[in-house]
C-alpha cells in the first residue's frame, strides 16, 4: 500500500482495506478447491491435478504432448536425468523441451544456465515506479510494449499521480558488486493512460528518452499474451520486484500456483510493500499475472492478524500484516480489458502496439524450455536486446548519470562481456550464506542483504526475508571500504554543477518569497528528491564512505577522536551478531509477544549493544521510524560511549559548567541538555535539515528540541563553518538518497527560513 498523508491517506487506506477484503473473500471461498488441489498434487502430480484441457494447452505451449508426458512418466527418474538404466527410454528420444517438462512434472530440479540468462533479459524490462511530491511512494512496473508500462491502479491511481512519476531501470546490484546508476524515464499520462480499479491495473506511456538521453528501447519489453496455457495448478512461478522500493530482487521457483480463477491467480511467494505491479513469470519467463495484493491471515472472527499474532489495524502498517497467500491479475484479463477500451487517434495507435505484441506466438511445435519468451511481432522495438549488443548497452546505461563509481576488482576499464545484475533471494541455512555482492559507496541505495538494527518491527525475527547474517554484512562493508579507496574523495567542480541544478527551481522562486514560503520550497524539494531511502545500516553506508574525512579516517562527532573505519565496521558487526542472538532467545522465551513487548526488547537491545553511530535527532523522538531512522543526513560516526552519554538529551550551551556532568564527549545536565565537545556546526546543520525534511516530529514530548532552542542551532551553524568533510558527506549522500542538505550548500539561507512549522 503506497504511503500518503492527510485526507488522501484515509482514502487510500479505505481502498486498500477494501482490496484486502476482496482478495481474502476470493481466497476463503475457494478453500475446498485448494484442499483438493493439494491432495491431487501430493498423490498424482502436476499433470493430473488441473483440468485436462488446460494441461493440454500447457503441454502444447511447451512443444510437448500427452504421449511424451506419458512416456516420461513410465520412465524411471534416473533415466531422465542421464543415468543408465536397463530398459529405460533414453532421454534423447524425448525430443526438445525435456528439461522444462521434467521440471513441470516435478521429476527434476535441475535448471540449465539459459534459464538465468533469460531471467536477466526479462528483468531488464522491470523498473521501480517512483511517485514524487505529495504522498511520495514506490511500486514496481514493467514495459509491455515499446512505449507503455503496466503497474497497479493502487500504485498510479490517476493521471495527476502518474504525472509526478518516473520509472527507474537498472536499480539493482550486479553479480560483481557494482550498482550502475538507475536510468529514469518520465511517465507521460497525457499520451496514454488507462486504468481499471476492479482489475487493479494501470497502463501509462513512458518517455522515449531519459533525461540523459538514454533510449527506452534498450530495456526491451515483456509482451502480454492473451492465449491460455501459460501456467497450470501446481506449477512454480517467479517474481521480479522492487520490495519496499529496494534494489531489484527475485523470488525464484519456490512459488506454487494453488488456484486459477476466472480473473485472478493465487500463489505462494515472497513479496513486500513496493512489489505491487510486479510481473509473475512462468519458467519460460512469460508473464502469467500482474501481482497486486496479498491475502491476509485472519483469526476465527475474520479479523486480520499482525506478525506478532495480535489483531491488525491500518494504523499498525502494512509491513506488519501476516500473509498466507498472494493474488495476481491474470495477464489475459488485462489484455481483454485493454482491447475493449473505446480509444481513437494516438492512444489507439499505442494500444495497437501493445496488442500486436500480446498476440505474437511461437511457431507451431517450437519449444522454449528455458530460453527467453518469444520476440515481439513489432519491428519498432524488439522484445529483447540482442546478445551481441549487451556489452555496449550495459556500459551505456551504467554511466547514465552521476559520478562514476570505482572500477570493481578484476574488471579493469577494458573488460569485455556482461554480468548478470540479478539478485536471487534464496532460503539458506543460517550461517551458510556467502557474503552478498557489495554495493559501492557511490550507488548504495537500500543495500539489500545488509542486516538492519532491531526496531519495533522486530526484524531479527526468525525467517525475516532477505536478511543476511552479520558476517555477510561485515564482508560487504569491507568490500565497500576497499572500493571507495580508489575514488576521488571530493570532486568540487562536479558537485558545484550538481548543486546548481538541484536548487534551480528554488532560486527562481526565491525573489520576493517570505521565510515561510522559502521553508515550503525547500521542504518540498527535500521530500520529492528523496527518491532512495535506505534502511538504517551504518556499517554498510556511514563508515565505508559517507562519513570519511579527507585522511580516509572517521572522527567521532562529539569527541573528535580519530578511528579507523575497519574498527567501527567490525565493532558494529559484532554488536549486530549479539543482537540477533539475543533476539532469537527473546522470541523463544516469549511465544507471542505483543507490540509493546517487542518495542521494549528492541530498545533494550539497542541500549545494551549500541552501534558506533549517532542520530543527531534521537530515534525516540520519531519512534525509530523509517525513513528518518536511516536518513544519512543526520547519521554520524560516534563511539558508543559518546552515543550513550548523549542519550536523547536535546542540545544545550552551558555558560558555566555548574553541576553539569563532564565527559570527553561534552557536558550534560539533567534539566538542560547536552553540549558536545566537537561537531557543533555539523550537528546543527543536520538538525536543521531534519526540521525541514520531517516537520512535526520533534517538540511533542518533554526533553525534545523546542522552538526556543533554534537560536542555539543557528549560532553553532555560524560559528563552525562548512568544510571539505561536510561537502564530501553531502555529495556522497546525494548520490545515495537523491536529496541534499541546503544548510551545507547555502549556509546563508539558514536565517532566511521560518522553521515554525517544523515543530509538532
Amino acid at each position: 500500500m503506497p504511503h500518503r498523508g492527510g485526507e488522501e491517506a484515509a482514502v487510500v487506506t479505505a481502498e486498500y482495506v477494501s482490496q484486502l477484503s476482496a482478495a481474502g473473500s476470493r481466497y476463503a471461498g475457494r478453500a475446498e478447491e485448494r484442499t483438493e488441489t493439494a491432495r491431487r498434487l501430493d498423490s498424482r502430480g502436476v499433470l493430473h491435478t488441473d483440468e485436462p484441457s488446460r494441461v493440454t494447452r500447457r503441454l502444447e505451449r511447451l512443444g510437448a504432448d500427452w504421449s511424451l508426458a506419458a512416456a516420461m512418466e513410465r520412465t524411471p527418474p534416473l533415466a531422465s536425468t542421464g543415468a543408465s538404466l536397463d530398459g529405460a527410454v533414453a532421454p534423447e528420444h524425448f525430443g526438445a523441451g525435456v528439461l522444462g517438462l521434467e521440471r513441470l512434472m516435478g521429476r527434476n530440479d535441475l535448471i540449465d544456465v539459459g534459464f538465468l540468462e533469460a531471467g536477466w533479459l526479462a528483468s531488464r524490462s522491470v523498473g521501480r515506479v517512483v511517485v514524487r511530491g505529495r504522498g511520495a511512494h514506490y511500486g514496481t512496473g514493467f514495459l509491455v510494449s515499446p512505449s507503455l508500462l503496466l503497474t497497479n491502479n493502487h500504485v498510479l491511481r490517476d493521471q495527476e499521480e502518474a504525472g509526478r512519476g518516473v520509472v527507474e531501470f537498472n536499480f539493482q546490484t550486479g553479480a560483481d558488486g557494482t550498482a550502475p546508476d538507475p536510468v529514469a524515464f518520465c511517465l507521460e499520462p497525457s499520451r496514454f493512460f488507462a486504468t481499471d480499479r476492479d482489475l487493479d491495473f494501470t497502463v501509462v506511456a513512458v518517455a522515449a528518452r531519459s533525461s540523459e538521453g538514454k533510449s527506452l528501447a534498450a530495456f526491451g519489453m515483456l509482451p502480454l499474451d492473451e492465449a491460455q496455457g501459460k501456467a497450470i495448478l501446481g506449477e512454480m512461478v517467479n517474481i521480479v520486484q522492487h520490495p519496499n522500493g529496494e534494489p531489484k530482487q527475485l523470488a525464484l521457483r519456490e512459488n506454487r500456483v494453488m488456484d486459477l480463477l476466472e480473473t485472478f491467480v493465487h500463489y505462494e511467494t515472497d513479496t513486500a510493500p513496493g512489489s505491487s505491479g510486479s510481473p509473475v513469470f512462468n519458467d519460460q519467463w512469460e508473464v502469467v499475472a500482474l501481482h497486486h495484493s496479498a491475502v491476509p491471515l485472519t483469526d476465527g472472527d475474520g479479523h486480520y492478524l499482525a506478525l506478532d499474532g495480535t489483531r491488525w489495524t491500518p494504523e499498525t502498517g502494512e509491513q506488519n500484516l501476516a500473509w498466507k497467500a498472494n493474488e495476481g491479475v491474470r495477464a489475459s484479463r488485462v489484455v481483454q480489458a485493454l482491447r475493449d477500451l473505446p480509444l481513437t487517434g494516438a492512444p489507439d495507435a499505442l494500444r495497437a502496439e501493445l496488442l500486436e505484441a500480446a498476440t505474437a506466438r511461437l511457431p507451431a511445435g517450437a519449444s522454449f524450455p528455458s530460453g527467453p519468451p518469444f520476440p515481439s511481432a513489432s519491428a519498432s522495438a524488439p522484445a529483447w536486446t540482442p546478445a551481441e549488443t549487451q556489452t555496449e548497452t550495459a556500459a551505456e546505461t551504467a554511466g547514465a548519470a552521476g559520478t562514476p563509481g570505482p572500477v570493481p576488482s578484476g574488471a579493469p576499464g577494458a573488460a569485455t562481456g556482461w554480468t548478470v545484475p540479478l539478485r536471487l533471494d534464496l532460503t539458506v541455512v543460517p550461517g551458510t550464506a556467502p557474503a552478498p555482492a557489495a554495493v559501492p559507496p557511490a550507488a548504495a541505495p537500500a543495500a539489500a542483504g545488509a542486516p538492519p538494527a532491531p526496531g519495533p518491527e522486530h526484524p531479527h525475527a526468525a525467517g525475516a526475508a532477505g536478511r543476511a547474517p552479520a558476517a555477510a554484512g561485515l564482508g560487504a562493508a569491507l568490500v565497500d571500504l576497499e572500493a571507495g579507496a580508489s575514488r576521488p574523495y571530493y570532486d568540487r567542480a562536479a558537485d558545484e554543477i550538481a548543486r546548481e541544478t538541484y536548487y534551480a527551481a528554488v532560486r527562481e522562486s526565491m525573489p520576493g518569497a517570505s521565510p515561510a514560503e522559502l521553508r515550503s520550497l525547500l521542504a518540498e524539494l527535500l521530500e520529492s528528491s528523496h527518491l532512495r531511502r535506505p534502511a538504517y545500516q551504518p556499517m554498510r553506508l556511514v563508515y565505508p564512505w559517507v562519513d570519511l574525512h579527507p585522511d580516509r579516517r572517521l572522527r567521532s562527532l562529539y569527541s573528535g577522536k580519530s578511528f579507523g573505519p575497519v574498527e567501527f565496521i567490525r565493532a558494529d558487526a559484532a554488536a549486530e551478531a549479539a543482537r540477533a542472538a539475543r533476539w532469537q532467545e527473546f522470541l523463544l522465551r516469549e511465544s507471542a509477544p505483543g507490540p509493546g513487548a517487542l518495542a521494549a526488547e528492541s530498545a533494550a537491545l539497542e541500549a545494551a549493544l549500541p552501534y558506533n553511530c549517532e542520530h543527531v535527532v534521537p530515534q525516540s523522538w520519531f519512534e525509530r521510524r523509517e525513513p528518518m531512522r536511516g536518513d544519512l543526513h543526520h547519521l554520524f560516526a560516534c563511539e558508543t560511549g559518546c552515543n550513550s552519554f548523549r542519550g536523547n538529551f536535546p542540545y544545550a550551551d552551558f555558560a558555566d559548567f555548574g553541576e553539569a556532568l563532564r565527559h570527553d564527549c561534552g557536558r550534560r545536565e539533567q534539566e538542560r541538555g547536552f553540549e558536545p565537545s566537537a561537531g557543533k556546526g555539523a550537528a546543527a546543520r543536520a538538525t536543521l535539515y531534519f526540521l525541514l525534511r520531517y516537520p512535526g516530529y520533534v517538540g511533542d514530548a518533554a526533553r525534545e528540541l523546542t522552538p526556543g532552542q533554534l537560536e542555539l542551532l543557528l549560532a553553532w551553524h555560524e560559528a563552525d563553518p562548512v568544510g571539505e568533510w561536510e561537502l564530501h558527506r553531502n555529495a556522497a549522500i546525494a548520490e545515495i538518497q537523491g536529496n541534499r542538505n541546503p544548510l551545507i550548500d547555502h549556509p546563508g539561507w539558514a536565517r532566511a527560513v521560518d522553521y515554525s512549522a517544523a515543530w509538532a
